[in-house]
């Protein structure tokens, strides 16, 4: 009889990210796991199509056995066989979101049996996920310290409701160890960059949302951030669109934070680039060297690495206790140190498993 870990996915904030770290770690320790209660309390609970397209990817990289994998699901079963790198295509079929895609299946591409090149077609810049230039400015370059080499190329753009996205992520697989890593307080600023963009939309919507953030960090900091403006004319518009976001991130002495912001219908540019320079200034405040979604997003990297890490988070989100709630049920001989409370600033150090 297999035996399975069990994951109930109504724990902590009891949304996707359950999921998502539950099959990374399954596909990554090819430890079979049962996850039930998934999103059960969303308004619309189950697996979703972005959901189900993580699912698939993983089940097709690990050769895994895969039962309840349908739309509105409740509980699947995932059995992995192996890691297998090399070429594969995922299209969710929406606007759901490229990155949490990419969040799920990255770390077994990093333990696969050979480098990986992965097409998605989706939503790069959607709601309730990481817009893929924080994945491209953020998340990527700090996962280098870990010893990670990975890139990920923009082909086309896509936002909600029609989506039409396409990425390629490109992986070299590790040949050693995760690195442990040591990065509490982010040090001095050095520079702060962004990237303002429009799609299907007139070429002043990326302006406006540039200058409005520029002014508020100016203004706040002394420092005039550097922001890239992507637009394109009229005719030669390769997205579906319409849609809009910007794209925030300090360079500081140890680390790299960052902040996004989306753009709406009846939403100002300018209110768009201000809400992304104060998530930003937020970010920053602590001092700490990471920003409240890197927190989350670091956490299995840390619990494989060889070695001991400590890292400091701008706020320990409940997002973040749920990604160690899931960890220590797949590992739960590591020891994890937490300093700080919930909604604060705070430190997480443990040493890793040394996969």
């Amino acid at each position: 009889m297999v035996d399975y870990v069990e994951i109930d996915g109504s724990m902590g904030e009891g949304g996707g990210q359950i999921l998502r770290y539950s099959l990374a770690l399954s596909a990554v320790l090819l430890k079979p796991v049962r996850i039930y209660n998934i999103r059960v309390k969303r308004s619309n609970p189950g697996l979703r199509p972005q959901h189900l397209t993580g699912v698939r990817a993983l089940a097709a990289i690990t050769g895994a056995e895969l039962k309840g994998a349908s739309v509105g699901s409740l509980e699947i079963w995932f059995r992995p066989r192996h890691r297998r790198g090399g070429y594969y295509r995922f299209d969710i079929g929406t606007a759901g979101s490229v990155t949490l895609v990419i969040q799920a299946i990255l770390p077994a591409l990093l333990f696969a049996d050979r480098d990986s090149i992965i097409e998605i077609i989706g939503g790069t810049d959607v709601n309730w996920s990481p817009l893929v230039d924080y994945m491209r400015y953020v998340f990527l370059p700090m996962l280098k310290r870990f010893g990670v080499d990975a890139e990920l190329e923009v082909k086309r753009r896509g936002h909600y409701p029609r989506g039409g996205g396409h990425v390629v992520l490109r992986v070299k697989r590790l040949t050693k160890h995760l690195n442990p890593v040591n990065i509490v307080e982010r040090g001095e600023i050095v520079e702060i960059r962004g990237r303002s963009h429009c799609v299907r939309l007139p070429s002043h919507v990326a302006v406006r949302q540039a200058h409005s953030a520029e002014k508020i960090i100016f203004e706040k900091l002394g420092i005039r951030p550097s922001i890239e403006i992507e637009y394109y004319e009229r005719g030669r518009d390769p997205h579906l669109g319409p849609g809009s976001g910007i794209v925030l991130y300090a360079l500081c002495k140890n680390s790299i934070l960052g902040a996004d912001s989306l753009g709406a219908r009846g939403k100002p540019a300018e209110k768009v680039g201000e809400e992304a320079a104060r998530k930003l200034l937020e970010e920053l405040r602590s001092g700490m060297a990471l920003d409240s979604h890197m927190g989350d997003m670091v956490i299995p990297y840390i619990s494989l690495a060889n070695g001991r890490s400590c890292i400091g988070v701008s706020k320990l989100t409940l997002h973040t206790l749920t990604a160690i709630m899931v960890t220590r049920k797949f590992l739960p001989e590591l020891d994890f140190r937490i300093d700080g409370d919930e909604g604060e600033p705070a430190t997480i150090c443990i040493k890793g498993l040394g996969l």
